[in-house]
């Protein structure tokens, strides 16, 4: 499979004058950087470039940021495996914004604080230790959020470059990136990211909204309706459909995303903390709003003429993508829109699309670097040193923490093994923060009985949002309801491994309880038990062997006595005696939706039960 991986990628018309294109774009990045480091001489500039950002460059910088290469892949992604329905995640994306932009909700209540990031509005609120906890969740979810961003960055280059897409390539072109925007990120701080990402931003634009015209152009606007309604039918096109992949559940996932994207995401924060009033600010989510909806729909949009080109017109990679053997896993799917660029496109114009995506890239990196060393800086470090710091010491501990952000994202991306969507990746890992920070910053804002004891509690309890990860699901999958555990193995058959029975979860006694709480869990559970209609297919199996070792393995097909999966690793053969146990691995937007409902439960309950003292005085009076 890989050397067919190999073939497919080697097939593009990519050039020496593309890699002179890329080049000549990349040093004048750096350029910039070193140009404008005489303006970065205090935190204020450093952080938020002077507070002085005006309607028509913060609109460029927010979208520079929030379009970076990470959204083209993940929503390329979602549009290859999930067609038009997509489009939802897109459309809800910009109502949201466009509704924050006219009322103001959450942004312009902070950006009336005069605060650098949000824990410094937890102290204002809540006191110093909500700040500081506040500032480790921000940064644990932050950090883990973006441990992806390089790796898919250096996915799509290998893709559309025709390297060979071994380890060797994708890891040697992560350190590139890395090191490119280190550079300028260190040197020129918000100053320098906002200069960049005016620059990305009409690269960027120019260069997807081509991009786009062309590759619908090759496959035909009629041919993208017609195979995707052959290949996925209506869940093709309606995101509650039953096979779909969203649902209901997923759709109001999405709506309360929108709200964390443009009101209590760090990087986006960032920019409306930066701009010169709040009129300005309310018009630049207003007017963003499109380019919010746009990010996300043309991506889609490329990702379903990806997989148009696949299923008409290129035999050799429906084999690598939708190989037919049950026994040969498929290759990552985030290799698709980028090989099908590299084949359409022609010398010259790919260039200028690379560059255009190198741009998406490191706009989104040096404000996503920027973001989470600020905050561990002015949230985590200074508090302790009860602000003793002086302006060159915060500056320095901030390029310190750039660098030191850089090298783990750079190990994230070697070692992380999970297998979900990139999108759904990181809307999980960034509940672990966003949960919690929707009840300070809502409950803060605007319900005067919030307490910092309650704060404190909320914070903790967004923790609870690390289950949606599929690691983390595997070392804890005989907690998750409905799983079955320690069947043992009587027979293997090349992929199929078979015991004598299954052993039924426990049964729930029906209550009002149960109806109104313990359904939302239990319901996907229950309707794919083996003896239902559907079987475990799309459950997870986890191998245990008599040396300790564990290996989880996605389920194709199963019956009553039997389970077949999708692939064995190669180093990996179950045998007679070992146990297996088998659950259904819980959604993202499931685990965050409880989470939201969790956190807001622990924050109203904590701040009513624990009243700060000026309050239980106000209230006893």
């Amino acid at each position: 499979m890989e050397s067919a991986l190999t073939n497919a990628t080697s097939q593009t018309n990519f050039t020496t004058i593309d890699w002179v294109i890329v080049v000549v774009y990349l040093l004048l990045s750096v350029g910039i950087a070193f140009f404008v480091k005489r303006y970065a001489g205090n935190m204020t500039n450093f952080v938020s470039a002077g507070r002085a950002v005006g309607t028509w460059l913060g609109i460029a910088t927010l979208t520079g940021t929030e379009m970076g290469l990470i959204t083209v892949m993940y929503s390329a992604q979602k549009g290859f495996t999930s067609g038009f329905a997509a489009f939802h995640i897109g459309v809800i994306a910009g109502i949201v914004a466009f509704l924050i932009g006219v009322t103001g909700f959450i942004v312009v209540r902070l950006r009336e604080h005069e605060v650098l990031t949000i824990p410094e509005y937890y102290e204002k609120r809540f006191g110093r230790r909500t700040r500081i906890l506040g500032g480790i969740m921000l940064a644990f979810g932050g950090l883990l959020n973006m441990g992806l961003f390089l790796k898919v960055g250096a996915m799509f280059i290998v893709g559309i470059t025709g390297m060979v897409p071994d380890s060797v390539a994708v890891n040697t072109v992560m350190v590139v990136l890395l090191a490119l925007v280190l550079v300028y990120t260190v040197i020129g701080g918000m100053i320098s990211v906002v200069i960049t990402d005016y620059i990305q931003f009409v690269i960027l634009s120019v260069g997807i909204l081509v991009t786009g015209w062309l590759a619908i152009d090759f496959v035909g606007w009629d041919n993208l309706f017609k195979t995707v309604r052959t290949y996925k039918g209506e869940a093709g096109f309606n995101p509650v459909a039953a096979e779909s992949g969203f649902g209901w559940e997923y759709v109001g996932w999405m709506f309360f995303l929108g709200i964390v994207n443009c009101a209590l995401w760090p990087t986006a924060v960032a920019r409306a903390l930066a701009m010169e009033s709040t009129t300005a600010l309310k018009r630049q989510y207003t007017w963003s709003s499109i380019s919010f909806a746009i990010r996300m729909i043309i991506p889609n949009l490329l990702g379903i003429c990806a997989f148009v080109f696949v299923m008409n017109k290129a035999p050799d990679l429906q084999a690598v993508f939708f190989p037919e053997e049950a026994d040969v896993k498929a290759v990552d799917n985030l290799y698709a829109m980028p090989i099908f660029l590299g084949r359409i496109l022609p010398a010259g114009l790919i260039g200028l699309i690379t560059a255009a995506m190198i741009a998406a890239f490191m706009s989104t990196h040096d404000g996503y670097l920027l973001c989470w060393s600020t905050v561990i800086t002015q949230d985590i470090i200074a508090p302790l040193f009860k602000e003793r710091l002086d302006n060159p010491t915060r500056i320095k501990i901030t390029r310190i923490l750039i660098v030191l952000i850089g090298l783990y994202i750079l190990y994230w991306g070697l070692f992380y093994t999970g297998e979900e969507d990139i999108w759904d990746y990181m809307a999980v890992t960034g509940a672990i923060y966003f949960t919690g920070a929707f009840s300070l910053l809502f409950g803060g804002l605007y319900w005067h009985r919030a307490s910092s004891t309650g704060a404190v509690l909320a914070l903790m309890a967004g923790i609870t949002a690390v289950i949606g990860l599929g690691p983390v699901q595997q070392a804890v999958h005989n907690w998750i309801p409905g799983s079955i555990a320690e069947q043992t193995i009587t027979a293997t058959y090349e992929k199929t491994i078979e015991f004598e029975a299954f052993k039924e979860p426990d049964e729930v006694e029906e209550s009002p309880v149960r109806d109104m709480v313990v359904d939302f869990v239990m319901t996907p559970f229950e309707q794919a038990k083996p003896w239902r209609f559907n079987g475990l297919k799309s459950w997870t199996a986890v191998v245990q062997n008599a040396a300790g070792q564990t290996q989880a393995v996605e389920i194709r097909t199963s019956d009553p006595d039997a389970v077949t999966v999708s692939a064995w690793p190669e180093d990996f053969e179950p045998q007679v005696g070992d146990t297996v146990s088998i659950y259904k691995p819980l959604s993202g937007a499931r685990v965050g939706l409880m989470t939201i409902g969790f956190t807001l439960f622990v924050f109203i309950l904590g701040s009513l039960i624990f009243p700060d003292r000026k309050q239980k005085e106000a209230t006893n009076e």
